[in-house]
């Protein structure tokens, strides 16, 4: 996977700009650390920095092709799973390639079929291209927000760049945050609103959008919505339907010129990720390597929960037998996970999702020792009703938001300055814009209205945010995590599954369970969902709590401007337990929110970031 970087200004010559594309350009020496390159034009500069996983001669970018007497150049974020359908197509419309790319592949489709180019594509995305003959720059993001984008219009110029960090390295632009951006913060993190980036002066291209800058104009617009439909299928019908998508989605996902292996935690979605990959290396006398995450000594201290009943080893275990993996567990010690939320901040540029993102970021450190692709579940539970707002009347039915129910507690966290935040109301309001987006079709019942609204709030929300998590936690350690579960396919046919489908026989991703017999031992198949693992070690809580007491005793820490700091000092005499409701969904109680407070004082101080 890569990282760009790019400013466009049709208005003035570029070229006294060309020093702050570099500084743009070497934030993302991790995203890309194999190659680097740039390209400029009077009005547009791109650069770029690659991390090679197909064609390394061939894949160079900025990549530039003529036509016409005309140039068109590409920088690219991603990968295309359906390259080589793309290129026969391209071939029969006459167009030859110079390389097996998929970066080739994707310039020449836009030379061939313009902005109409993203019907075409499925994979995950992000890219600018540049058009001489039109003299406009294309930007566009994939379907589902797997790949970011972020961007700051300063007067006449645009500033565009794979992360937070790269837009922050322009000097013109300043990382401020206004009471807006805390707000969003405090009230829908670590979610943020589509398009949003928190810092005043930069914006995030959403998911499925594309913006066309030219001489006259900046026009963004959404290229791919879901619709609602009704399926006619019977239930046998579905289920096979449902397995040719989610093999075929897997097995396109697994080229590349470089090690590729998956993650497999025990649960039902790595675990078909992992059988149909192994099936498919057996076919190539190939052993598929998997890979699992525990915590030092958490045996002794698992508590079941309602959201997490079992812990994942055991069965993470049982599965790279049966598939016949290579396994291997990753242990993280506790002070390792604590001092890793530093890095997990300056990986995401905003405070997180505490531990969650750092034994994510260890996670992913130690597999980019050996190798450079992984596959991941993520997506499957927001895809096919996995989580319990899909199923628990009680938060199914909730008037807001189902992983934002305690937004109300998370006001004492708060100083006098900004206790008058409203959280509460902004929660509420884009709860409520983003349910006059949902598609419906206007005469189903109550129940399969409510369905499709919970669908679309996770796609929007929920989703996007443990996307965003997984690109950049595995993104600053060099290694590509694909997540099959996000293929737009699956994601449009979800979508319209009836509920009986979708909850087949009364259990969460129901249909899916079913589609998976064969595939999968019938243990996991019907095991309960377990969500990402966390530590409960008391060790941790207590590093952590030490960690918020050094800042307590920082009278110039900037978190203390923020956050109530007889609060702060309450939550680390009682380790945590001053805090008692989930934060997000449900993870970040006590401990974990500790981490965080530590995670927004280091944001602060290392952004410098100016409240206003």
């Amino acid at each position: 996977m890569c990282g760009f970087a790019g400013i466009v200004d049709f208005k003035k010559i570029l070229t006294n700009e060309q020093v702050h594309l570099e500084s743009m350009t070497d934030t993302l020496k991790m995203r890309g650390p194999d190659q680097h390159g740039y390209k400029s034009y009077p009005h547009v500069l791109f650069g770029h920095r690659r991390l090679i996983v197909v064609d390394p001669k061939g894949g160079l970018q900025p990549m530039t092709k003529e036509q016409g007497g005309f140039q068109y150049t590409l920088i690219y974020n991603g990968e295309l799973y359906n390259t080589e359908d793309i290129r026969k197509e391209l071939l029969n419309n006459g167009y030859q390639f110079d390389s097996y790319s998929d970066t080739e592949v994707l310039l020449t489709a836009y030379m061939c079929w313009g902005v109409n180019c993203v019907e075409k594509l499925n994979g995950i995305f992000a890219f600018a291209v540049y058009d001489e003959k039109l003299e406009q720059v294309l930007l566009v993001r994939d379907q589902l927000g797997v790949k970011p984008f972020f961007y700051s219009i300063q007067g006449t110029t645009l500033i565009f760049g794979s992360e937070i960090k790269t837009v922050l390295a322009h000097p013109a632009v300043s990382p401020t945050v206004d009471r807006e951006g805390l707000t969003e913060i405090f009230g829908l993190g670590p979610a943020v609103r589509p398009g949003s980036a928190v810092f005043k002066e930069i914006s995030e291209l959403s998911p499925a959008h594309l913006a066309i800058i030219n001489k006259k104009d900046i026009v963004i617009k959404e290229y791919w919505q879901l619709r609602a439909t009704e399926n006619h299928e019977t239930l046998s019908e579905a289920t096979e339907h449902l397995q040719h998508l989610l093999i075929d989605a897997i097995e396109r996902q697994l080229v590349g010129d470089v090690p590729l292996c998956t993650f497999l935690s025990g649960g039902l979605d790595s675990s078909a990720i992992s059988a149909i990959a192994a099936r498919s290396y057996q076919k190539r006398n190939k052993v598929l390597t998997t890979y699992s995450l525990d915590y030092e000594d958490n045996d002794k201290y698992f508590k079941a929960s309602i959201y997490q009943p079992t812990s994942d080893q055991y069965w993470a275990l049982q599965m790279a037998e049966f598939i016949q993996s290579n396994h291997r567990t990753y242990t993280i010690k506790h002070d390792e996970l604590a001092y890793a939320l530093k890095s997990a901040v300056l990986a995401r540029d905003l405070p997180g999702m505490a531990d969650i993102d750092s034994s994510l970021f260890l996670f992913c450190k130690e597999i980019r020792e050996d190798f450079i692709v992984a596959l991941s579940g993520e997506c499957a539970d927001e895809v096919f009703g996995g989580y319990p707002w899909y199923t628990r009347p009680e938060l199914r039915n909730l008037e807001t938001f189902p992983w934002s129910n305690f937004v109300r507690s998370r006001k004492q966290l708060l100083s006098p300055e900004y206790a008058s935040l409203p959280l509460e109301e902004i929660v509420q309001e884009n709860y409520l814009d983003s349910l006059k987006l949902v598609p419906q079709l206007g005469y189903e019942s109550l129940e399969r209205q409510r369905t499709r609204e919970i669908f679309y709030l996770n796609m929007k929300w929920f989703m996007v945010n443990l996307l965003n998590r997984k690109d950049r936690m595995s993104m600053a350690n060099s290694l590509e995590v694909r997540v099959p579960f996000a293929d737009y396919r699956l994601v449009e046919y979800a979508f319209n599954l009836p509920d009986d489908y979708l909850f087949y026989q009364g259990r969460e991703k129901g249909l899916l369970r079913k589609a998976l017999k064969g595939i999968l031992p019938e243990d996991i198949i019907y095991r309960k969902k377990s969500p990402y693992p966390k530590t409960h070690n008391p060790i941790y809580t207590q590093l952590v709590s030490n960690m918020l007491s050094e800042v307590l005793q920082n009278k110039n820490a900037p978190l203390f401007t923020i956050i109530n700091k007889e609060f702060a000092q309450k939550l680390v005499d009682t380790k945590g337990e001053a805090y008692t409701r989930p934060w997000f969904g449900q993870l970040m109680t006590g401990p974990q929110l500790i981490a965080y407070l530590v995670q927004l004082n280091i944001w602060l101080e290392s952004y410098k970031v100016k409240l206003v």
